[in-house]
């Protein structure tokens, strides 16, 4: 990932609080808060800056790209159970609960897949290619790999039970920053950075279709919800944050966008709403 944010010496974990959220459900919008940080966990000896994470319900999973590892902490005990080395920069990371296995991605082209309960590596998968984001699809026990640049650049897929990787493959011509995939269809969101597309995979028909981004900078995320597409982009020329959504119409997409101030003194957060229906164009 292109993208990350560098931490301090602990990780912090932020958990939300469901009986103060109801006790607050009647106070003013200034003094709500959604969640309350209650603890942060020492990694005192993991050096340089995290990507992605993972968690298995009872496990938290952190790729510690500056250090080289990828770091499993117990979520209920609060501590750091083990850590994995071997894995040059990684990257994403994605557990498959059905097969207990742990799937990380390297900067430098392959996929380790891990044993869930040992973390013993099973084998590692070549790529070829900077390999960054994964996601899982529970219902077909498959990881999903994005990875490649340029001509090579591509979501690949791999069979969680068999640790092979199967023929469906997506060429996108463009690194895929990040990507999700649709709950309840067949559909791929992918991010384009270096495009300043977002593309459409439709993984019943293979059919590829971008939509162009007019006004965006090379960093944005994607979550899908039902049948929309949101991700933020940042405009540098204004430094705005933008929260945008994509929604699918019979004869193609509408698109909204959400602009977010923040006011450094009293530190409200105003947004306003405007439709943008040439923001996105095909």
């Amino acid at each position: 990932m292109k993208r990350v944010c560098d931490v301090g010496a602990a990780l912090v974990l932020v958990f939300a609080c469901t009986t103060r959220l109801n006790a607050q459900a009647s106070s003013t919008p200034e003094e709500t808060r959604p969640l309350v940080l209650t603890e942060a966990i020492p990694l005192e000896n993991i050096k340089g800056r995290f990507d992605h994470f993972a968690t298995s319900g009872r496990k938290l999973f952190v790729s510690a790209l500056g250090n080289n590892t990828v770091e499993v902490i117990d979520i209920s005990g609060r501590t750091l159970e083990h850590t994995i080395t071997g894995v040059p920069n990684p990257q994403g990371v994605v557990y498959a609960p059905e097969a207990n296995k742990l799937f990380v991605a390297s900067s430098k082209g392959k996929l380790y897949i891990y044993d869930g309960t040992p973390f013993d590596l099973i084998t590692a998968i070549d790529f070829h290619g900077d390999v960054d984001n994964l996601r899982y699809d529970a219902a077909n026990e498959r990881v999903y790999v994005g990875y490649g640049d340029e001509e090579t650049a591509a979501i690949g897929a791999v069979d969680a039970t068999t640790n092979k990787r199967i023929e469906e493959e997506y060429k996108l011509g463009a690194h895929p920053e990040s990507f999700q995939l649709e709950t309840s269809g067949p559909n791929i969101y992918v991010n384009l950075p270096d495009l300043k597309q977002i593309a459409v995979i439709n993984r019943t028909t293979h059919a590829i279709t971008g939509y162009s981004l007019a006004r965006t900078n090379q960093h944005a995320w994607l979550c899908s919800t039902r049948s929309r597409v949101t991700w933020s982009p940042r405009f540098p020329a204004f430094r705005t944050p933008m929260t945008c959504t994509m929604t699918p119409r019979a004869n193609g997409f509408t698109w909204q966008a959400e602009k977010v101030l923040s006011t450094r003194f009293n530190k409200r957060i105003q947004t306003s709403t405007s439709s943008w229906p040439r923001f996105l164009r095909r």
